[in-house]
């Protein structure tokens, strides 16, 4: 019991410190060593260098090469005027009123695209930055618009994703992409709705109050709009990431003979654990070279550009490495075992109910929608399988619940994706959390509950 209660302890810790603005870079490895020390099964030294240091690593040998195009990326969408670009010509379509779902759809079409959340953060707030300048929507609303098209149903729900909570549950329950098409899709259609409208009801919140976008928190693009590229120029390169993503992970990549990659040296892995990482890089790497070479007219300019890119990157990887070295950490522990075995004995007339709440939990103690995913089917997706066929249940089904179950605490306050999607926005918790926590905590949250007691009443067969 001391074990749960120090994770509990240490949690709720690096929650409030991080919306109250501490560093993670210093407090995510303190809250860690809490846990630690309140288990009292595993040094703390140890847990410190053994553990939480080789999951930073960890993480920034898988992702830097991510963040870093991603933020290159996104610097020279915005200092070349291509951003403005696209949001003017949104604005126009759409209107200043439609801003946010501007916003959302923008997002959502480059993470159903297979496009990294992490990414879609640095591509997107500068389109988003200029479009909520224009429309003097508050610039705290931001980061919930992001999160609302990033981190909810493209990334869960959308049947045919390729994002990885929706691709971990396919060998546990011998399911495709595709899985539960029709639940999937009208969960999307649920969650996307119910943001939009809740972003909505924010903005008209502040229109009555006379705040606007406040200028104190913006900078300048750097481009008179007469320079900026044309339309076709600059949403080239958003397309070119979406496309060849898709074209890269589905067709090309997966006839590359691979083998070599079960060497030792090479991490004794497989094509379909790194695919998605490979074909985001080289997807990034051609729409920023397009982007370079459409856009640049001096090797000083892009010298600039490349470096303020680099420099954006490096302070969001390593706070959100710091976040996944703590959930390694906690996962680690007997405490965590506990939390685990207690989540599988939880006795239910249908696995929908236990995979919900397990998955839940886990993600929600580890900060992280794959990584409590992961966790969790690896302890529980077999039983879960064996369970559902006993009971009639679809494992299209299961594995839809699954992965909307995964996308709700997750975002709790100390979520690496949240903390950095912050960071980039310059916005903090106290500034942009509430709205981040409705769109991508409660919404989903209150949409799984919907699915599963859909589903456990006969509504919903896959």
């Amino acid at each position: 019991m001391t074990e749960v209660c120090g994770i509990l302890i240490s949690l709720l810790l690096l929650m409030l410190l991080a919306w109250r603005g501490a560093s993670v870079l210093v407090v995510a490895p303190a809250c860690a060593m809490v846990a630690v020390l309140a288990d009292g099964n595993t040094p703390v030294l140890a847990a410190w260098t053994q553990i939480f240091m080789p999951g930073v690593g960890q993480f920034i040998a898988r992702f830097f090469p991510l963040f870093l195009l991603g933020a290159v990326f996104g610097a020279i969408m915005q200092y070349s005027g291509a951003a403005r670009r696209i949001a003017l010509v949104l604005t126009e379509r759409m209107g200043l009123a439609r801003a946010v779902p501007a916003v959302v759809l923008t997002c959502a079409l480059l993470t159903a695209g297979g496009v990294s959340v992490f990414v879609v953060v640095f591509a997107v707030f500068p389109v988003a930055e200029d479009l909520f300048r224009r429309a003097q929507i508050p610039h705290r609303l931001i980061p919930a618009s992001i999160a609302l098209g990033s981190f909810t149903f493209t990334m869960t729900a959308l049947p045919g994703s390729v994002q990885l909570p929706n691709l971990l549950p396919m060998p546990y329950f011998r399911t495709t992409p595709w899985a539960a098409a029709g639940t999937g899709l009208v969960a999307a259609v649920v969650m996307a709705a119910a943001g939009v409208l809740w972003m909505q009801y924010r903005v008209r919140q502040a229109a009555v109050s006379g705040e606007g976008y406040g200028d104190d928190n913006a900078t300048a693009a750097g481009v008179d709009e007469r320079g900026m590229p044309s339309t076709f120029a600059s949403f080239l390169p958003i397309a070119v990431v979406v496309i060849a993503n898709l074209l890269l992970s589905l067709w090309v990549l997966p006839q590359m003979g691979a083998a070599y990659l079960a060497e030792e040296r090479f991490g004794s892995t497989t094509l379909s654990k790194v695919i998605g990482t490979w074909s985001a890089i080289l997807s990034l790497l051609l729409a920023t070279g397009i982007a370079a070479a459409m856009y640049c007219r001096s090797i000083g300019r892009l010298n600039q550009w490349l470096t303020q890119g680099a420099q954006a990157s490096l302070l969001p990887v390593f706070n959100t490495a710091v976040e996944y070295g703590y959930g390694r950490t906690i996962a680690a522990l007997a405490g965590f075992a506990a939390i685990r075995t207690w989540l599988g004995s939880l006795s239910s007339s249908s696995p929908l109910v236990s995979e919900a709440v397990a998955v839940n939990v886990l993600a929600g103690v580890t900060g992280s929608a794959s990584g409590g995913l992961s966790i969790a089917m690896e302890s529980l997706g077999n039983s879960w399988y064996e369970q559902g066929l006993q009971l009639g249940v679809d494992p299209d089904l299961m594995h839809r619940v699954a992965a909307l179950a995964c996308g709700g605490f997750d975002s709790l306050p100390h979520n690496g994706a949240v903390i950095t999607l912050l960071l980039v926005c310059r916005c903090t918790h106290r500034q942009s959390y509430a709205d981040i926590a409705v769109v991508s905590v409660l919404i989903p949250f209150l949409t799984t509950v919907a699915v599963v007691l859909c589903a456990t009443a006969g509504f919903f067969g896959g």
